[in-house]
């Protein structure tokens, strides 16, 4: 009896150790749940066509060169095509920023340029930004922008059209002390060279238009009008020689 009672005993306790047994559970088989990271990426328009505007090849320059991105063409009524561009500006690989352009009368073939400064004379490190955008032929009008970029802020100082053909039209003349790097004030105003009505082939008309004054407060830049807009203050008959011979 002592024998059966002892093997009783022992099957009980076998069977409590099964029941209190940890369950392992099988990784290979386990779902974990996926987790959802949101995009935090700046989303930018899809560019249709993108041209290098190159300003700097030295590696320390502000801005190095610029990426016009055309993102955007519609056309009026009249089949006038406007074209919005964004150009964001680059040092060496890294953007340093941006800013948007809307242009009228879009021609097909037409190129960017870029350079240093207000003139070709000044300081090729100036904190001013000049962009053209055109049919690289004569009579065509430009698109002309002029920027600034300082301290890693950048504004659209001035823009304005220009348009030369063999020695006549109309362009922007920058006056002031804009041979060096960074002037605190300086003027401009819209020059215009245009044959007479006399049929003459060697004299125009000389005029000047929209004086504009142009002042640093902080490091954000000031423009006022100085004279009536789109109408001259200043005309004079001269011949081609006695125009292109001025200093």
């Amino acid at each position: 009896m002592k024998l059966k009672y002892l093997f009783v005993l022992l099957v009980f306790a076998s069977c409590q150790k099964e029941q209190t047994k940890p369950k392992i559970a099988d990784l290979n088989h386990t779902q974990i749940p996926e987790i959802a990271v949101p995009d935090t990426k700046e989303t930018e328009e899809r560019s249709l066509k993108t041209d290098t505007i190159l300003l700097s090849n030295e590696k320390d320059a502000e801005v190095t060169h610029i990426l016009a991105n055309l993102i955007e063409q519609k056309a009026d009524k009249d089949s006038v095509v406007t074209s919005k561009f964004r150009l964001d500006f680059y040092q060496n690989k890294n953007k340093v920023a941006s800013s948007k352009v809307s242009i009228k009368n879009y021609e097909k073939g037409s190129e960017w340029s870029g350079s240093n400064g207000l003139t070709y004379t000044s300081d090729k490190n100036s904190s001013f930004i000049k962009i053209d955008f055109g049919y690289p032929a004569c009579g065509y009008t430009y698109e002309n922008y002029l920027f600034y970029f300082k301290n890693g802020n950048l504004q659209l100082v001035h823009e304005w059209e220009s348009m030369s053909d063999s020695g006549w039209g109309t362009w922007t003349e920058f006056i002031g002390d804009v041979s060096g790097k960074d002037p605190e004030s300086f003027y401009c105003k819209i020059v215009s060279y245009d044959p007479t009505d006399d049929d003459s082939e060697d004299l125009g008309i000389v005029t000047y238009s929209d004086s504009t004054s142009f002042s640093l407060k902080g490091n954000h830049w000031k423009k006022k009008l100085l004279s009536a807009k789109d109408k001259p203050y200043f005309e004079k008959k001269m011949t081609f020689n006695e125009f292109h011979q001025q200093d």
